[in-house]
């Protein structure tokens, strides 16, 4: 297979941004990256320009349920298949493939249909077909408190547990990234231990946790919150809860849900004034509706319905969303956030979450080739996952 010279207008990478951009790009890594005419590039390489488009790093998306009418908790290599094929339309090249609370059994094995998929289906080699990378899985649920449930079922939630935390991540097979939980129930500092003994990341979620509980999470090793201000105790000014929390403790990171729908423009400004760009990852927490007509769809176990592109249950709860990354990417730099700024919180931020911002979410060389292209409009006109795609696509998001 012959190496690829990529030249743009620009790349950013996305701590630095390069005029007049070169990317030299061999089976599945970037091997170079600089600027044109100061870096030496195969004489065999296969080049294509892209003069009016930027080159930046494909979008990791640590929270995402479905796409393209299937559900992750399908957990089928078709269903996973097609979701991972679908997001990468729209810029995502990296996601985690989420739970949403359900029977127990139906978890445990979906969650060894996810492995079987990720360990067997998916090689570390370019994919057959451009495919998003699955990075693992985000559990989500079921330990989480049943006030601030939203849509996970009520009847299938439980009560923190050792002995099933145990039994999912032995499912999982050494796939589970990140657990999101409520804190404030009885035994659940003592799975946010043992999550962190395994190197899960731990999400603080559908929780109605006070100031102090969220803080005792935080000094237990609880490092993220999932979909801020979405399924959380509401702020106030006497008792802060959760929100308080999240919003001072500079080591935590932040889901957002930049749809417009989920938070509200000042309170995204808020987030990200209190946070600042480094500490807030965009999220889609997408469902089988992305990419999808209105109709009815699955979340897990749940029916939902869409309308006016907007997820919600038969009672009217939202459920998800149908954004996909480069529409909250768009979404950001509308509030007057530089997109260099906010390029980070859909690469560089939610890799580095995961420890894994040496190979995804950054353009370097020994990186994945994962990238994307975007116009001036911040549309995407082509992608590449793992070397696969990019040069004559035609991408419209």
């Amino acid at each position: 297979m012959q190496p690829l010279v990529l030249q743009a207008r620009r790349a950013l990478t996305p701590l630095e941004q390069v005029e007049d951009a070169v990317v030299v790009v061999d089976a599945d890594r970037i091997v170079a990256i600089g600027r044109r005419g100061e870096l030496r590039t195969p004489d065999s390489a296969w080049r294509f320009e892209f003069p009016d488009c930027t080159l930046v790093p494909g979008f990791v998306d640590i929270h995402i349920h479905g796409a393209a009418g299937r559900d992750a908790m399908e957990a089928t290599p078709e269903a996973l298949a097609a979701i991972a094929s679908a997001v990468a339309r729209f810029g995502t090249t990296t996601l985690l493939a989420t739970t949403v609370t359900a029977q127990l059994e139906h978890t445990l094995r979906s969650l060894r249909g996810m492995a079987e998929y990720i360990l067997h289906h998916q090689t570390d080699g370019p994919p057959a077909s451009r495919q998003a990378w699955m990075a693992g899985v985000h559990l989500e649920g079921p330990f989480i408190n049943p006030v601030r449930r939203g849509v996970h079922p009520e009847e299938f939630i439980l009560a923190p547990s050792l002995p099933v935390l145990e039994q999912m991540l032995e499912a999982a097979q050494g796939q589970a990234r990140i657990l999101t939980l409520a804190p404030e129930l009885p035994g659940a500092l003592e799975l946010v231990a043992a999550a962190r003994r395994h190197g899960l990341v731990v999400s603080l979620g559908h929780t109605d946790a006070t100031y102090q509980q969220a803080c005792s999470a935080i000094q237990h090793g609880a490092q993220h919150a999932a979909h801020m201000f979405n399924a959380m105790r509401p702020f106030s000014h006497r008792e802060t809860g959760i929100i308080g929390a999240v919003l001072t403790a500079p080591e935590v990171t932040a889901e957002l849900i930049a749809d417009g729908v989920h938070v509200h423009p000042a309170a995204m400004q808020l987030l990200l004034a209190a946070k600042g760009v480094a500490r807030v990852i965009l999220v889609s927490d997408g469902t089988a509706a992305t990419g999808m007509p209105d109709g009815n769809y699955q979340l897990g176990t749940i029916p939902v319905v869409v309308s006016g592109g907007v997820c919600r249950d038969h009672q009217g709860r939202l459920a998800g969303s149908t954004l996909t990354l480069d529409r909250a990417l768009r979404n950001i730099v509308r509030l007057g956030v530089p997109f260099e700024e906010a390029l980070r919180m859909v690469t560089l931020n939610p890799a580095r979450l995961l420890g894994m911002d040496s190979t995804i979410g950054i353009l370097a060389p020994g990186a994945q080739a994962d990238l994307v292209l975007l116009d001036d409009d911040l549309h995407v006109r082509g992608v590449m996952t793992r070397g696969t795609g990019l040069p004559g696509a035609k991408e419209e998001s």
